[in-house]
């Protein structure tokens, strides 16, 4: 019995050292959430701010993503191109300029270029795919891409309070934005000295003849089509979801900074336990086909309800089930979707489902601040419930993906 203990601890620390290049992969992602987490809370009063609209901030927002939707998928091509490092490190400095810009914007119009820096040069999520799918094979990549979600996790946990304090104190945006731009250039820090390339010029080299084959057989995928279309009618009707939470906790429970930042602080440590006790014993004993499945399940019927909440315990607990379902859900998926092309251009599809994620990040601030600010709140889930409705069914179709083998991505 202990023999067998010691085979699965020792199992356990191999894995651990496998994959030891993505720690610092994982911090970096961490500090970069963390920042961005920092302005949830006090996002619904920069309407008060700015003195304009709850749906102008909203708009804000959604610039920020269509600037993403846009250069994400050049960051990622370019990634495949130059190496996953240097496009990694020019997207964070890009970050750490967006966040500076924020700190010190006294005009809308300010805000408004602090939100589309940071758009531009938002790509580093798809290139953080992109690196994990280089280093870990299919069997464990699902796993992994949901531990980089646990950076999301932790920064989602701290993110918030941090911010809501910084502007109680300031009574203003300066010291969000300029911890959030310090936290940028932290990151940076740890990515040049900690992180190692995982796409280097010689197998760049060795793949740059197969490019044009392999973009058409990207567009001609329909594996790859099929789950991109699932992802993003799951993205928008997620991204809408929380998009909205600040702004309905204003709105509809009169809830201040602290307040909202205090809901979200909770919503994240109960998510970060979940994280670490149940997410890889369900995951390992569903599959990822079947836990994608629940979490959609799950999104259904929790969005179904939250626009209903008649207090502030009803909200908190719908949101916890929605974070479950986010665990369950979104890592699985991208595994999936990275898994429907070959290993030479993981960059250009982590690209594209990104780019699907800013979209949902373009119509989610549009749509949630809507439907808050001229409609009743129940609207609100009712409308994010029918956006969330086809991937449940899409996820129950069967599709068999193509294994790649090493010598594939050598031909």
């Amino acid at each position: 019995m202990q023999n067998d203990e010691l085979n699965v601890n020792n199992q356990n620390n191999r894995k651990i050292f496998k994959y030891k290049n993505l720690m610092p992969l994982w911090i970096a992602v961490f500090i970069d959430i963390l920042g961005f987490t920092l302005i949830f809370p006090i996002a619904p009063y920069f309407a008060d701010l700015f003195s304009t609209s709850t749906f102008m901030i909203g708009l804000v927002f959604s610039v920020n993503a269509m600037f993403g939707f846009v250069f994400g998928p050049i960051l990622g091509k370019l990634s495949d191109k130059f190496g996953r490092r240097p496009l990694l490190l020019i997207s964070q400095m890009g970050t750490c300029i967006g966040f500076l810009l924020l700190a010190f914007s006294n005009t809308l119009e300010m805000l408004f270029i602090s939100r589309m820096v940071d758009g531009i040069f938002g790509g580093n999520f798809p290139i953080a795919k992109a690196i994990v799918s280089d280093d870990v094979p299919p069997k464990d990549r699902g796993i992994q891409m949901a531990n980089v979600g646990i950076a999301h996790v932790l920064a989602n946990l701290f993110g918030p309070g941090l911010g809501g304090i910084l502007f109680t104190i300031g009574g203003s945006i300066f010291l969000p934005g300029l911890f959030a731009a310090g936290l940028s250039i932290l990151t940076m820090i740890l990515t040049i000295i900690f992180l190692n390339e995982t796409w280097p010029k010689e197998k760049r080299d060795e793949h740059a003849k197969l490019k044009i084959h392999i973009d058409i057989k990207i567009r001609k995928n329909k594996n790859a089509k099929f789950l991109l279309t699932l992802f993003g009618f799951h993205s928008t009707s997620f991204m809408i979801m929380m998009a909205s939470i600040s702004f309905f906790g204003k709105i509809v429970f009169n809830l201040d900074p602290l307040e909202i930042s205090i809901i979200l602080m909770i919503g994240g440590l109960v998510r970060t336990s979940i994280r670490f006790t149940l997410f890889k014993p369900t995951v390992r004993r569903l599959g990822e086909a079947n836990a994608i499945r629940v979490g959609l399940t799950m999104f259904l019927i929790c969005f179904s309800i939250i626009g209903f909440s008649v207090n502030v315990i009803m909200f908190l607990v719908l949101l916890i089930f929605i974070s479950f379902a986010a665990s369950l859900t979104r890592g699985p998926l991208n595994s999936k979707i990275s898994q429907t092309v070959s290993p030479k251009v993981q960059g250009k599809i982590n690209g594209l489902s990104s780019s699907l994620d800013s979209f949902a990040q373009i119509m989610g601030p549009l749509i949630g601040t809507f439907i808050l600010q001229f409609f009743m709140p129940y609207w609100l889930g009712i409308v994010v419930a029918s956006i969330a409705f086809p991937p449940v069914i899409m996820a129950f179709q069967k599709i068999e993906l193509k294994v790649y083998q090493p010598s594939e991505q050598q031909s």
